[in-house]
């Protein structure tokens, strides 16, 4: 049975950005990564939500070649895009989410709804027994979040979400030697997580195409965030996977083009982590190039990814001069939604997102946006 997905160093978030544009890169980004992944055992699902700007990508995931998975039912407060991808699905369209808890038949959701419906959304998939996938972030506040995450934990369901950026080979590297310490004392973090949504307008209207609508992304009442906290909290996982939990943070954030009204565009964070790390977070939609994506840096090693390679320089690492791109990495892990798909289904040691994780960055991310408000340090909790 097929479990790892063999993601070449080369095909990462940047590589894809650079071969697309637009709102389909957002939407194919769980396609791309992909590859057919055998699952343990029938399971049946239901779409919770069809908003999200992944939701076009989720569905070819789980309809092309997926034999062993079903999804029932389709349900969205949106009446033309739930019937648009509930066709795509071969699904039924539920009129009513009771259709959709009471179904014995249907364990597990998919909830690509709009941010600030999570945790209704949640707490009655908790409540009915249905393990979660819920797409990031987790909620719109650290309080909400947190209540989302005792439910689930007390459930005692299968959750994850969609922090991609863990499945990635040079993440996965770098990952290992953390845990093997040998960068030494670690001192500093830095990553950066932008693209130019705003400059190409892939979050604009869209009159014609109402299930291709991703304006709500770029309203912080209904999303939570504006661009630094939709991209900068894949980094901040990143960060935090790394580095563990955060103790304070000062941050600002701006509004650049006006295309979306007050919806920040871009930020940076100065974080202060609790092992004493000091870690810098860069996040925005009006980048052209981001070709340094993470540094990390220690008293005995350091090492950065840049344009997609990874550069390595310890000398505990037999070769690693940082003189070439390091290519002794692991195998790319399958991406989220195949994981939870997998686990779902009956299969073992999938590394599925826990959800007090997906909570605390919700979290970090409150106190960055508090901070930027106030114009001071902020502590996290």
């Amino acid at each position: 049975m097929q479990t790892d997905l063999p993601v070449s160093p080369a095909l990462d978030r940047r590589s894809f950005i650079k071969a697309a544009s637009g709102a389909a890169v957002l939407a194919a980004l769980p396609n791309v990564l992909s590859a057919a992944v055998e699952v343990a055992g029938p399971v049946t699902l239901a779409f919770v939500g069809c908003a999200h700007i992944h939701t076009p990508g989720f569905i070819k995931l789980l309809t092309d070649n997926r034999p062993n998975v079903r999804v029932k039912w389709a349900w969205d407060h949106d009446a033309a895009r739930v019937q648009r991808r509930a066709a795509e699905l071969g699904a039924l369209v539920a009129q009513d989410l009771g259709q959709i808890w009471s179904d014995p038949e249907v364990t597990a959701v998919v909830i690509c709804s709009e941010t600030n419906r999570h945790r209704d959304l949640v707490l009655a998939a908790a409540a009915a027994g249905k393990h979660i996938y819920a797409e990031k972030p987790l909620g719109i506040t650290a309080s909400e979040s947190a209540e989302m995450a005792d439910a689930i934990v007390k459930a005692n369901v299968l959750f994850t979400t969609g922090y991609f950026m863990r499945t990635m080979p040079q993440h996965l590297f770098l990952k290992e030697q953390v845990e093997r310490g040998v960068f030494g004392k670690i001192t500093r973090i830095a990553g950066s997580n932008c693209h130019g949504g705003s400059l190409g307008g892939w979050f604009d209207e869209k009159p014609d195409k109402p299930w291709e609508n991703w304006r709500w992304m770029a309203d912080p009442k209904v999303s939570g965030v504006g661009g630094f906290g939709d991209l900068g909290t894949h980094m901040l996982d990143i960060m935090m996977w790394l580095c563990g939990d955060v103790d304070s943070v000062t941050a600002e954030t701006r509004v650049v083009t006006g295309r979306y009204g007050d919806c920040d565009e871009a930020g940076e964070a100065l974080l202060r982590f609790k092992s004493g790390v000091i870690g810098n977070l860069v996040a925005s939609w009006v980048d052209v190039w981001d070709p340094v994506t993470l540094q990390i840096s220690g008293t005995e090693g350091s090492a950065v990814i840049v344009t997609g390679e990874l550069f390595f320089k310890c000398a505990h690492v037999k070769g690693a001069d940082g003189a070439r791109p390091w290519t002794e990495l692991p195998a790319g892990q399958a991406v989220p939604l195949q994981q939870f798909v997998n686990a779902v289904a009956g299969q073992k040691g999938m590394p599925l997102v826990p959800v007090r994780e997906a909570a605390a960055r919700v979290t970090v991310m409150e106190a960055a946006y508090r901070s930027s408000k106030v114009g001071s340090t902020v502590k996290v909790g």
